[in-house]
């Protein structure tokens, strides 16, 4: 046995490309859920992880945008508290992962990292730190100058300066926008330098690095960058 007859079957499911009967995406939503989908499984497996794990990675790709095609509205009905006011193109995330919890599915590491997936969490673990970066660095995304495919080629081994100049990248985004940052956002930066994620706190070359890229193709911006409140 590998462990996935284990899982709830919403994930097993998932993980096969079948969502949940009430998903909401279009066609080239699909298309950049399965890029992620192939993204999360392939770093799984260069990382050994077990089947059960690997399937979880997978669905995780896949059930980050399940409801990213509902009409905000609606989900802003059905948002948790803390996430009522966040603008539309955010709200996916953590309604997606209360649908989830709420039809039986109780993997806090998967729901945190659908939860936040745009935004970024502290707490995120390794499965939710590679979706917060599969779903910005996913081929289907603008790449002129060849930086996304540059931070592909150094998964998983060199994951850590990754995460760091994928966060950077959401957050300069957001600021250059003027918009708010949000706690999460900040503490998940905060913790990938504590840490020692992407070297030193002083290094130049991620602002260099990342300015410029963050739009991705029949996506919202939003979607590339944590639009916060405080």
């Amino acid at each position: 046995m590998d462990g996935t007859d284990e899982l709830h079957p919403l994930i097993l499911a998932a993980a096969r490309g079948k969502l949940p009967t009430w998903a909401s995406v279009g066609p080239s939503r699909r298309a950049h859920m399965s890029r992620v989908a192939g993204l999360m499984e392939s770093w799984a497996r260069d990382l050994d992880l077990a089947e059960s794990d690997t399937a979880r990675w997978r669905a995780a790709g896949f059930l980050h945008d399940v409801l990213r095609d509902a009409e905000p509205d609606r989900l802003r009905a059905s948002a948790p508290p803390d996430f009522a006011q966040l603008s539309g193109p955010l709200l996916h995330g953590p309604v997606a992962a209360e649908r989830l919890r709420g039809e039986g599915v109780a993997d806090d590491e998967l729901l945190l990292a659908v939860a936040y997936h745009t935004i970024g969490h502290p707490e995120m673990k390794l499965l939710g730190l590679s979706l917060f970066a599969a779903d910005f660095l996913e081929p289907g995304r603008p790449d002129e100058d060849g930086w996304r495919r540059v931070l592909r080629e150094r998964m998983p081994h060199d994951r850590g300066r990754v995460f760091r100049e994928v966060a950077a990248a959401r957050l300069v985004s957001t600021v250059e926008k003027g918009r708010m940052l949000r706690a999460e956002s900040v503490g998940l930066w905060n913790r990938l330098l504590a840490e020692g994620f992407g070297g030193s706190a002083a290094d130049p070359s991620v602002e260099e690095n990342v300015r410029g890229r963050t739009t991705a193709p029949n996506m919202s911006p939003a979607d590339s960058a944590p639009e916060a409140r405080s």
